[in-house]
């Protein structure tokens, strides 16, 4: 069975078109529901959302499918995605739920979900969502109803988790942060962390009113942040994306530090403390330079499918703790089940206490390599990978950069495009190779 609905991280399109509309997603509870009560009597599940204005919508419409499957539900509110990971754990619930759209636009947004382990349902879960949904609905009889209440201190007990995860010898004291929640859902929690922690904290970003989510802020809109710190004169800017599951950092010189980076940093901090570090997972994308300059220290370095569940799916397969994307996804399963963006900032500022180094200074021994990406928009049956003419000048162009750079060639999952992506030690070299490559899909 191929999925219908289901993408790289649950089911996302633009709210009022299908499938983001309140009958499917009230038919998708319920679904979700009867797979549920396969196994459990009395299922529980928790619901959270970002700031957008359709959450209000969409999150009424689970709670009714759900209830009507005979699950109770627990409403959290506006929460990160991987607050309510956590939460779905802690409070031993039957599943996890996101209303959510990450980065995009305010008109977006998605449904996601999250296992009793506070971790990303597999591929053979979501197919018998999708078998459930082709079924008929079976509706709970009244005293089987679902029931619904509200968990009040939710934002406060996720708090409180995001600091446990820093080390307790240590205090964000004397630290000046600008922190910048995309008007998101971690426009409360955010800052109220790096206060407790003892940071002085200026916010950015922190003020939704259902329509501005991501807009001209957060991990997706770095400028408005550089611009902020170097107003403030902080030492760091911390920026997340409109559920806070990924991180950018910008340092006091406006120097933005993207998720390959931090990840490096993550792991040479360990090392440093004297962790012993099997192997780290990145994606086709993660810059070579990392890799680089992993396994000049011994470690192991595998790549997965762009995505950070395959990431996951990775790490778990090989017993491993770490790995991310560029865009800022990182895991640190010794700290997270799932990708945290504030999480991840706490570990890149204890790696900064601890050492007494900056940012910049930990990461002087790693140069990213230039990278050029470009997107080729396919005809209508275009068929790039039976293109001889690409796949000798490919070969040509690895033979030509050897160790020293890479190709990576692949169709987007969402549009006709394909993307075309050369690394080198040199920018000149990575786009002309680019070029080079484009001209031969351009030219069948």
């Amino acid at each position: 069975m191929t999925r219908q609905y289901f993408g790289t991280d649950g089911i996302r399109g633009t709210v009022g078109q299908p499938p983001i509309t309140p009958d499917f997603v009230l038919r998708l509870a319920h679904a979700v529901g009867r797979v549920l009560k396969r196994t459990e009597a009395r299922p529980r599940v928790l619901i959270g959302k970002d700031t957008r204005i359709s959450g209000y919508m969409l999150e009424s419409a689970l709670e009714s499918g759900f209830n009507s499957a005979g699950v109770d539900v627990v409403l959290l509110g506006p929460l990160p995605t991987p607050g309510v990971a956590y939460l779905t754990r802690a409070q031993r619930a039957s599943l996890g739920v996101v209303i959510s759209a990450s980065h995009n636009a305010f008109a977006d947004n998605g449904i996601k979900f999250f296992s009793a382990q506070g971790t990303k349902l597999d591929d053979e879960w979501e197919l018998a969502v999708e078998a459930a949904l082709q079924e008929p609905p079976v509706w709970a009889e009244s005293a089987a109803l679902g029931k619904a209440r509200r968990l009040d201190d939710a934002a406060g007990r996720y708090t409180e988790f995001c600091k446990s995860t820093f080390a307790s010898d240590l205090t964000l004291r004397g630290l000046r942060l600008v922190v910048d929640g995309a008007h998101g859902a971690a426009y409360q929690v955010a800052p109220q962390v790096f206060h407790e922690l003892g940071a002085d904290v200026t916010s950015i970003g922190c003020a939704p009113d259902g329509l501005n989510i991501n807009k001209g802020v957060g991990a997706t809109h770095p400028e408005a942040l550089i611009e902020a710190v170097k107003a403030q004169g902080a030492d760091y800017g911390i920026a997340l994306d409109g559920d806070a599951d990924r991180l950018q950092l910008i340092d006091a010189t406006g120097r933005l530090f993207n998720g390959d980076e931090l990840l490096y940093l993550m792991v040479t901090e360990r090392l440093a403390r004297g962790d012993k570090i099997e192997g780290v997972v990145g994606t086709l994308m993660t810059n070579k330079a990392i890799e680089v300059a992993l396994r000049a220290r011994g470690i192991e370095f595998v790549r997965a499918k762009v995505g950070d569940r395959y990431v996951l799916e990775e790490l778990h397969r090989r017993g491993w703790l770490l790995g991310g994307e560029g865009s800022g996804h990182l895991l640190a399963l010794d700290r997270h089940t799932t990708g945290d963006g504030i999480v991840s900032a706490l570990q890149v500022l204890q790696a900064c206490v601890r050492s007494g180094k900056r940012v910049a200074e930990l990461l002087a021994d790693v140069q990213l390599f230039p990278q050029t990406l470009i997107n080729v928009r396919l005809r209508d049956g275009q068929d790039w990978r039976t293109n001889q003419a690409l796949v000798a000048e490919t070969e040509r162009t690895e033979a030509e950069l050897g160790d020293s750079g890479r190709v990576l060639i692949r169709a987007s999952g969402t549009e006709p495009l394909l993307r075309v992506m050369v690394e080198a030690r040199e920018a000149a070299q990575a786009e002309a190779c680019a070029r080079r490559l484009v001209a031969q899909v351009e030219a069948q």
